[in-house]
C-alpha cells in the first residue's frame, strides 16, 4: 500500500533543503566580492538581490519547517532532487539580471548546467559578460563538480546520520573517511589543492601567451575551475579554441582527466597507493575505451581529410575525445564542425566516448567507467559459465579500491542505471526530431546534455524550442543525480496524488 506523505515527511525536506539554500547564498558572495573589486556596480548589486532572495528563502524554510527530525532515506533523496531545482531558479536570478540571456529559462539553462557540469550554454555575448558574472558562472560549476550537497553537508551540518543519505542522494556512495561530514571535507581538500596547482600552471600559461597579470590570473582560474569540474564552462564565445596554445590544451587535458577520477582513488594515492591508478576497474575501464574511440574518430578524420597534416589530426581529435570522455566540454574547434568537418565515423567516435563519461564519484558525468567495466566482467563471467560443468562455481572479482566479489546487485545496479542513461539519450534526440532537427545533431547534442558532457554540434542555442531547453534541463539534472533521488521524488509526488 502507499502511503500518502506526513506533514513531518515535508517538514524534514523543507529545512534541509533551506540550509542547503542559504549555502547557494554563500557562495554569490564570493562573485559579489569580484564585482565590488572591479568596480562593476550592476552586477554587484544583481548578486546582492540573489543572495536576498536565497537567504529569505532558505531562512524561510528553516523557520517554516523547524525540526529535530532525521533524514530517512526517501527525506534525503527527495532533499537532493528538490534542493537542485529550486537552487537552480534562485542561482538564475543573477543571471537574468545581467541582460546577457534572452529569457529566465535561457538563465535556468545555464544555471542547471553549471550546477551539473555539463557545459552547454544559451548566455549571449559571452566576450563581454562582467568578472563577477564570469566567476560565478565558473565557480558554480566548480561547486557543482564536488557537488551542492556535499558543500552544504561540509559547513552546514554537524555530525546528521541524515547527510549521508543527501550525500547519496547526489550520486554519491563512496566514503573515503569514516565519516561522511569528514569524507565531504576531504573531497573539498583534494580539489582546493589542485585549484592552486593548476591555477598556477595555466596562469604561468596565459602569462607565455602574452595575457596581462590579472587576466591570465582570473583565466587561469576560470579555466582550471571549467577543467577540474569536467564542466567546460570558458570565458570566452571560442572556449579554449580562443587561446590557441598548445600549453594551455596540454594543462587542460591532465587537469580534466585528473578531475574525472574517482574521489576515493584520489585518496587512496593521496594514502601512498599508487599502485591502485592501474588496477582500478575505472581507470582501465577509461584507458580501454578512451583508446577504442580516439581510433575510431582518428579513423574518421583521416578519412575525411579533415587536417591537414598528422600533428594537427592527432592534436584535434585526441583533445576532442578526451574532452567528451571525461565530460567535460572544452573545446578547440568550432561546434559545427563536428557536422561539418568531421565525418559520421568520427562523430561516432565522440558521441560514445560522451556516453560512457568518467568515473563514479567523481566530477564527471555519463554512463561510468565503472558500469561498463562490472558489464564487461558479468559479459565474461557469462560465457565462463557456458564453457565451464554445471557443478562448477565461478566468481569473479573487480578492483575498486578493494577487491570486490561480482554479485547479481552490483550487474542489476550497473544494468538499471546504464538503462536509464540510454533512455534519456533516446529521449532527447526524439524530441529533436520532433522539431524538424536532423538525426545526427540531435542525437549529438541529446548525448551531450544527458551526460552532462557538454560538447555541442551547434544545436544547443537560445534559438532552440522552449521544450526542447525544458528537456535538456530535466536531462542534465537527472544525469547528474543518476535517476535514483529524480525516481525518488517523482515517488513522492506520485504519493501525494494516490496514497493513502
Amino acid at each position: 500500500m502507499l502511503l500518502r506523505p506526513h506533514k513531518n515527511d515535508y517538514k524534514i525536506i523543507g529545512y534541509y533543503t533551506g540550509k542547503i539554500i542559504i549555502g547557494v547564498g554563500l557562495v554569490m558572495v564570493v562573485p559579489l566580492l569580484t564585482s565590488l573589486l572591479f568596480a562593476e556596480w550592476g552586477p554587484a548589486l544583481d548578486f546582492v538581490i540573489g543572495i536576498c532572495a536565497c537567504f529569505i528563502t532558505g531562512l524561510g524554510l528553516i523557520m517554516l519547517c523547524e525540526t529535530d527530525r532525521d533524514l530517512l532515506w526517501m527525506h534525503g533523496m527527495v532533499t537532493a532532487a528538490f534542493s537542485w531545482v529550486l537552487a537552480t531558479l534562485l542561482g538564475a536570478i543573477p543571471h537574468y539580471l545581467s541582460g546577457h540571456f534572452l529569457s529566465y529559462l535561457d538563465a535556468c539553462f545555464d544555471i542547471m548546467s553549471g550546477y551539473t557540469t555539463t557545459g552547454l550554454v544559451l548566455i549571449q555575448d559571452l566576450d563581454h559578460v562582467s568578472h563577477g558574472l564570469n566567476m560565478w558562472r565558473h565557480l558554480l560549476t566548480y561547486l557543482g563538480g564536488q557537488g551542492m550537497i556535499v558543500v552544504a553537508i561540509t559547513f552546514l551540518f554537524k555530525g546528521t546520520a541524515g547527510a549521508y543519505r543527501l550525500y547519496v542522494g547526489e550520486g554519491k556512495d563512496e566514503r573515503l573517511m569514516p565519516n561522511v561530514i569528514q569524507t565531504a571535507r576531504a573531497i573539498w581538500m583534494i580539489s582546493l589543492t589542485y585549484l592552486a596547482v593548476g591555477g598556477a600552471m595555466l596562469f604561468v600559461a596565459n602569462m607565455l601567451a602574452g595575457m596581462s597579470p590579472i587576466r591570465s590570473l582570473l583565466h587561469g582560474l576560470w579555466i582550471f575551475m571549467g577543467s577540474w569540474s569536467t564542466g567546460g564552462f570558458a570565458p570566452q564565445t571560442q572556449n579554449l579554441l580562443y587561446y590557441h596554445s598548445p600549453l594551455v590544451e596540454f594543462i587542460t587535458i591532465i587537469i580534466f582527466v585528473i578531475g574525472s577520477y574517482n574521489f576515493a582513488l584520489h585518496y587512496s594515492i593521496w594514502q601512498g597507493n599508487y599502485h591502485e591508478v592501474r588496477r582500478n576497474i575505472e581507470t582501465v575501464s577509461f584507458s580501454t575505451t578512451v583508446t577504442i574511440t580516439c581510433i575510431l574518430s582518428f579513423l574518421g578524420l583521416m578519412q575525411a581529410f579533415a587536417y591537414p597534416n598528422v600533428f594537427a589530426l592527432l592534436r584535434r581529435c585526441l583533445y576532442q575525445i578526451v574532452s567528451a570522455h571525461t565530460t567535460t566540454g572544452n573545446m578547440t574547434v568550432y561546434a559545427v564542425q563536428f557536422v561539418n568537418h568531421w565525418n559520421l565515423l568520427a562523430a561516432i567516435g565522440i558521441m560514445i566516448a560522451m556516453s560512457i563519461g568518467g568515473s563514479a564519484c567523481s566530477t564527471a558525468g555519463g554512463i561510468k567507467g565503472l558500469r561498463v567495466g562490472i558489464l564487461f566482467k558479468a559479459l565474461i563471467n557469462d560465457i565462463h559459465r557456458i564453457f565451464s560443468p554445471d557443478s562448477a562455481i565461478i566468481i569473479h572479482k573487480f578492483h575498486h579500491i578493494r577487491d570486490v566479489v561480482l554479485e547479481d546487485r552490483h550487474v542489476r545496479a550497473a544494468s538499471l542505471i546504464t538503462i536509464s542513461y540510454m533512455g534519456i539519450y533516446l529521449l532527447g534526440a526524439v524530441v529533436g526530431l520532433f522539431y524538424g532537427y536532423p538525426l545526427l545533431p540531435s542525437l549529438f547534442d541529446s548525448i551531450s546534455a544527458g551526460s552532462n558532457s557538454g560538447l555541442s554540434c551547434g544545436l544547443t542555442c537560445a534559438a532552440m524550442p522552449s521544450v526542447m531547453k525544458m528537456v535538456y534541463i530535466f536531462m542534465m539534472w537527472a544525469g547528474r543525480l543518476e535517476f535514483m533521488s529524480i525516481f525518488a521524488l517523482l515517488g513522492f509526488i506520485w504519493a501525494q496524488a494516490k496514497g493513502r
